[in-house]
């Protein structure tokens, strides 16, 4: 889509974002808002996360004025709980960070009249464009096989298995080198 524009925000301009995110989330996860781990509450709560660490960066992609889709993430620190529910056995420098080696890509989703045109590989490269850390890492349900397919698409590779809280779902951790 030629007509989608982005626009990249950090933690001090989340405020004026802050209501679309909310808006597409419920959008997105509309079927799924009852269940306690997929509310718009915690979703919200898991956001503010993300901005209370070093390097919180948004962008967000408009098609014809309107949230088409969004991405965020931080830079995981030494002693995050991002790799705490790790169930896979993984060499010891994989999960080591030091502030500045990975960046979390926390969410990334598009509203279902945008899928399948680029824009979510648009919101994402555009998020970690101006990034300077080593490396990348997400989580992607495993109950999704296709988004997993479309990461290792854009050259993700399987870390592990998470379950990053008790009443999450599965996850398969991915990382993606930075290339500088």
């Amino acid at each position: 889509m030629e007509d989608v524009t982005i626009a990249c925000r950090d933690a001090a301009g989340l405020a004026e974002i802050r209501p679309e995110l909310l808006s597409v989330y419920a959008d997105i996860y509309a079927d799924r808002l009852g269940e306690q781990f997929h509310s718009v509450d915690r979703f919200d709560e898991r956001l503010g996360w993300n901005t209370e660490v070093p390097g919180f960066g948004a962008a967000v992609g408009y098609a014809a004025g309107a949230p088409a889709g969004f991405a965020f993430g931080c830079t995981l620190q030494p002693g995050t709980r991002w790799w705490s529910g790790l169930r896979t056995t993984v060499p010891d420098d994989a999960v080591v960070q030091t502030g500045s080696r990975t960046f979390a890509l926390s969410e990334l989703m598009v509203v279902e009249n945008v899928r399948g045109t680029g824009v979510a590989k648009r919101i994402h490269d555009e998020l970690l464009r101006p990034r300077h850390e080593e490396r990348v890492t997400l989580l992607v349900e495993r109950a999704h096989p296709r988004v997993r397919a479309r990461y290792e698409e854009w050259g993700y590779q399987w870390l592990g298995e998470v379950m990053p809280f008790p009443d999450a779902p599965l996850y398969d951790a991915m990382v993606l080198p930075l290339l500088h």
